[in-house]
């Protein structure tokens, strides 16, 4: 019996010491009294400093008092599942975790794991901000068009239907008749007009207002930066190679977004044991800029899911964090571009999302 024991004692060790999600032990006193490696990886702390002070102190100040009346609830006897709260590492970054824990009052003790969710948090937050942005423009369109329509084509056509109805033959004056033809053109030539503006001011509102060249680099830095607990958990490590496009015509905050997607991605469907390699390369064709992400991933099954892989809500595995919305909005923005998407890729050999940028004069 006791050999049974020490042997089940030494797995629940094994188990505590080589899982990749946070597990910790902490005292109904606020401190914590056991943590395992993922957790002081994530946090950055030894486990004397995360042991010195209560567990308060780690928390992001704005989720302070939340976390501690969630935390009460604990000591009440209620589970806590799926609770999100944020933590300050070491070096000052904010990551999101997601809490499931279970009190033991005889002990005094609280076991709890959870899950780093920045890149989910993040995710989130740039899909609510495009949406917000979309939106905007929506509305903008909308209202250009009906004040368009309604406030300046309505006139001319009224014009149009009065010259409609001259009888001409009444008039017997050269100079008015000549006068009345020239008239009547100008109506012509300005409901043309009309009609260009709106669609020049339709692809301003879209496009023009919110291009700008965009250093690649800076956001390949911004969107690692964001993420960086996930990289380095993950183990992924990338090729970058921008010499050929440094700068890119587009629209800033889109671009962050593509780059957020597409890296997240390949780094959540990576194959089991193997850490994810994601290249990343610019390539100049013609008046045109390209971009390659690449990985080595379990790739997609083209034959079956190919005609899928751009639109809403398709998920092609079990994954948790699945939702179908990330590659859909990486294809909506390259459209509002007038740019395109396309992948290859072979089950369990990766795969490779060429997006070509059109009328590119930055190098």
């Amino acid at each position: 019996m006791s050999s049974l024991t020490s042997a089940n004692q030494s797995d629940l060790e094994a188990f505590f010491r080589l899982s990749h999600d946070n597990l910790c032990i902490a005292g109904y006193d606020g401190y914590f009294r056991k943590v395992n490696p993922a957790f002081v990886k994530l946090l950055g702390y030894s486990e004397e400093e995360l042991f010195a002070v209560p567990i308060s102190s780690f928390v992001h100040p704005q989720d302070k008092e939340l976390t501690a009346e969630t935390r009460s609830l604990i000591l009440k006897d209620k589970p806590l599942l799926n609770f999100e709260n944020r933590y300050i590492t070491k070096t000052g970054e904010i990551v999101w975790l997601s809490w499931t824990s279970i009190p033991d009052h005889t002990k005094e003790l609280i076991y709890a794991v959870s899950k780093n969710i920045t890149h989910k948090k993040k995710l989130e937050e740039d899909r609510q901000l495009l949406i917000k942005d979309l939106t905007a423009i929506n509305t903008g369109l909308k209202q250009l068009t009906y004040t368009i329509s309604h406030d300046l084509r309505s006139p001319v056509s009224n014009m149009m239907s009065i010259f409609s109805l001259l009888d001409l033959s009444l008039i017997q004056d050269e100079d008015s008749l000549q006068y009345l033809d020239l008239l009547e053109k100008s109506v012509h030539e300005l409901k043309d007009t009309l009609d260009e503006q709106m669609k020049h001011l339709k692809e301003t509102l879209l496009l023009k207002s919110t291009m700008e060249p965009i250093p690649l680099r800076e956001v390949f830095q911004a969107t690692t930066d964001s993420i960086r607990s996930l990289i380095k958990s993950s183990g992924t490590t990338f090729v970058v190679d921008f010499s050929e496009v440094e700068l890119l015509l587009g629209n800033s905050f889109y671009l962050h977004s593509i780059f957020l997607n597409l890296i997240t991605n390949s780094i959540k469907y990576a194959r089991p044991e193997i850490p994810p390699i994601i290249g990343i390369t610019s390539k100049k064709d013609g008046d045109s800029a390209r971009l390659l992400f690449t990985d080595n991933g379990i790739g997609f099954d083209l034959g079956k899911n190919g005609s899928k892989i751009f639109k809403l809500n398709q998920v092609f595995t079990d994954h948790s964090n699945s939702n179908g919305i990330g590659l859909y909005l990486v294809k909506n923005y390259m459209n509002s571009v007038g740019g395109t998407i396309d992948v290859s890729s072979r089950v369990n050999e990766g795969a490779t999302f060429c997006l070509t940028f059109k009328e590119q004069g930055l190098n």
